[in-house]
């Protein structure tokens, strides 16, 4: 039996960490135990919980809850749990911004904790690093072409948006939730703590397990992404940098390599986004 529970007021407070809560809200950087995130349309859902996520509630278009299949497959495995499935008449619901890019459907669950990075990296032979990509457009669209083409995990700096952001994981089609992911940080327990560790000892404590690191960037001592010692590499870290400046410089210099994308026409750069499906391809295991 489904905890179904009907919505008629758009200003009621179970919807609020659905309609009024932030991203910074959902994250809750004082308290990350009681992180939250919200994951949108039923492919995304489903995926999250295939991966274990924990739900807390659903809100649903109540038109869709009664004839999308897709829709009522997800909403099955809520069967006998007792988690708050609220609904509503479409016109209450699109007074929620962008509500109509859900595909009539969004789930808040719980955020788990961020496993230390260089746990994260073993027994893993190719992993992506995206170095401050602030656009979750971007970073979603880089872990769908991570889980795509073959690589093992993704890193990011904390200057990228959070792939659990509800844009990023929506671009991702969920596959934020299919391939293994943290943040480089300190491991230090307290967050006032820690300290910036990217990109010298992060690549240090990289290259100590193994690893050789490719940054994408235009240099005068570029390498081609097809060379031959490059491709052989047992284990490689593909580094991409930011929307627009790139990877900085002393990223670059920490690198065993520095890769281009060759091109025609006259174009000297790609999208972050487009240059990452291209590298992870050409550079899959």
């Amino acid at each position: 039996m489904l905890n179904i529970i009907e919505i008629n007021n758009f200003n009621t407070s179970e919807l609020d960490v659905y309609a009024r809560y932030t991203e910074a809200q959902l994250l809750n950087k004082d308290r990350p135990e009681d992180g939250l995130f919200i994951a949108e349309s039923p492919k995304v859902i489903g995926r999250a919980l295939d991966a274990g996520y924990i739900p807390i509630s659903v809100l649903v278009e109540k038109k869709q809850m009664e004839e999308n299949e897709e829709t009522q497959e997800v909403l099955a495995r809520f069967e006998n749990t007792g988690t708050s499935i609220f609904t509503a008449e479409f016109a209450v619901l699109t007074q929620l911004t962008g509500f109509k890019l859900t595909r009539g459907m969004l789930c808040a669950l719980k955020r788990r904790p961020l496993e230390d990075f260089r746990k994260l990296c073993e027994g893993k032979n190719r992993i992506a690093i995206l170095e401050d990509v602030m656009n979750p457009t971007n970073v979603g669209a880089i872990f769908r072409s991570a889980a795509a083409m073959h690589m093992d995990a993704v890193l990011l700096t904390s200057g990228c948006s959070n792939p659990l952001y509800r844009r990023a994981s929506r671009v991702s089609m969920g596959t934020v939730f299919q391939i293994p992911w943290t943040f480089i940080q300190d491991d230090k327990e307290r967050r006032c703590d820690r300290k910036a560790i990217w990109p010298v000892q992060a690549i240090e404590n990289l290259k100590a397990l193994g690893y050789k690191t490719a940054a994408l960037a235009l240099t005068d001592d570029s390498v081609s992404i097809d060379d031959p010692q490059l491709m052989s590499e047992e284990k490689l870290a593909v580094i991409l940098g930011t929307e627009g400046d790139g990877l900085m410089q002393e990223t670059i210099k920490a690198c065993d390599y520095t890769v281009k994308i060759p091109m025609s026409h006259g174009v000297d750069s790609l999208n972050v986004a487009a240059a990452s499906a291209v590298s992870f391809w050409q550079l899959r295991k």
